[in-house]
């Protein structure tokens, strides 16, 4: 048997699959059908054809009706997808009715019909990846306020720095979310405009009737309607592009910091646990972070595919050669990874496991060293900072090398001790009393969150 390849074999991992569905080849098929049936809705409505054309048009407008292998054997000729699908269109059409077949595609080219179907199919996907960013929003705003006072080791260069909160850890992923929210409201007006210019972007075949059709077509498909048509000019896609990759950068970050916190090393943080999930073909033993790993994965993956979409932009005249075919499997392969992603990245926020007590061990791995800037800090304003500084560094060095608790280190400081009671010691030298405006950062990321929200 003569089977086309199928090379879907990490799709389930790395593609969500209603994001494949859109993009799949019933669903381009059938965004360009969409086109087609609508133009011819639109010229009836504007009377260049006859009403009784669009039934017929609008009966072969249906994906199912189509061989995508012979389509897909057409396009290696025709050099795009829309000039066999409107041929094999017409044909359709004709074969109930030979008079509506002489109405098909009246007015547009072929680039019409692509970049309209795809803005189409942009328009569902950016519906999922709005609703999938909304719904992780709600989640790490949940998450964070449940962790708000839950401390642990900050970390600056890979190395312990200051004691911060889980919540506001996850609060500065669920700020990120946000901001992509509000980066896609603002371009979705820019984003869903219909293209429509005809053979080299004048619409001189429709004379008089250009834009009243135009119009009537844009609304018939509830897009906008551009300025002028946009056949070279990308920026629009490009745009929707670089938003999607600054997604799925923000949710490689947080993989990122959840495949840290899962190392044997730190053991503070993990993702939900499930038959099978994250084991080793060898070893019994392992917790693999495979979650985190996706969205590492699309956040490095994405930015090598935005640089296609940038590198085509200088599109040459009025229809590129080569610079708008690269577009065409590129653009739709971000949206599935970012997709893949997010779906990924619901169920870790969502099942996240935390062990509040290896976080409490880990801050005091440096046997106080975390809590050496809050001494100082306090212990400045007595014997000033400079004074402070170079007495906590000694201090410290002393801990280090004697293996000793800064604390028992510090009382055995004269200097120290003369400045700082017992009492105030043991208050500096506990995480949970030098965690700043931790709540108030989580505070202000839910508020932002909930602000879109509404």
């Amino acid at each position: 048997m003569n089977q086309r390849p199928n090379n879907q074999l990490f799709d389930a991992y790395f593609t969500a699959r209603d994001m494949r569905e859109v993009f799949c080849d019933q669903g381009r098929v059938q965004a360009m059908l969409d086109f087609e049936a609508a133009l011819a809705r639109a010229e009836a409505r504007v009377g260049l054809i006859p009403h009784t054309a669009v039934a017929a048009i609008e009966a072969a407008c249906q994906a199912g009706h189509y061989d995508f292998a012979a389509l897909g054997e057409a396009i290696a000729t025709a050099g795009n997808s829309a000039i066999p699908l409107v041929k094999a269109l017409g044909k359709q059409i004709a074969a109930n009715d030979a008079e509506a077949e002489r109405y098909v595609h009246l007015g547009a080219t072929s680039q019409d019909v692509m970049d309209s179907g795809l803005v189409l199919q942009l328009r569902q996907a950016l519906a999922l990846i709005e609703s999938d960013l909304a719904q992780l929003g709600e989640i790490l705003a949940t998450q964070a306020r449940r962790y708000v006072a839950t401390p642990l080791a900050g970390r600056t260069w890979l190395q312990h720095a200051t004691p911060v909160t889980l919540g506001m850890k996850i609060a500065g992923w669920l700020g990120a979310v946000t901001r992509s929210r509000q980066r896609l409201r603002e371009l979705k007006p820019r984003l869903l405009v219909l293209q429509f210019g005809g053979a080299s972007g004048t619409l001189a075949a429709l004379g008089e009737q250009a834009i009243p059709i135009a119009s009537a077509l844009a609304e018939e498909m509830q897009l906008s309607l551009p300025e002028q048509p946009w056949h070279t000019q990308r920026d629009r896609l490009v745009e929707f592009g670089s938003v999607l990759g600054l997604i799925a950068g923000s949710l490689g970050k947080f993989g990122r910091d959840i495949s840290l916190l899962m190392q044997t090393e730190a053991g503070e943080v993990f993702e939900p646990a499930a038959p099978g999930k994250g084991g080793s073909s060898t070893m019994p033993h392992k917790r693999n972070p495979v979650g985190a790993a996706v969205l590492i994965g699309a956040a490095t993956r994405v930015p090598g595919l935005l640089s296609t979409l940038f590198s085509a932009m200088p599109q040459e005249h009025e229809r590129s050669l080569g610079l708008w075919h690269a577009e065409w499997e590129t653009l739709p392969e971000i949206c599935c990874l970012v997709s893949g992603s997010l779906k990924q990245a619901l169920l870790v926020a969502d099942g996240l496991e935390v062990d509040a007590e290896r976080m409490a061990r880990n801050l005091d791995l440096t046997q106080g060293l975390v809590l050496a800037e809050a001494v100082s800090i306090v212990l400045a304003q007595r014997v000033g900072r400079e004074t402070a500084h170079h007495l906590l560094e000694h201090c410290c060095k002393r801990a280090v090398a004697e293996q000793r608790h800064l604390r028992a280190v510090l009382c055995d400081e004269p200097q120290v001790t003369a400045q700082l009671s017992d009492a105030e010691l043991d208050q500096l030298l506990d995480p949970a009393h030098y965690l700043g405006q931790a709540r108030t950062w989580v505070e202000r990321a839910v508020a932002e969150h909930f602000a879109l929200t509404a």
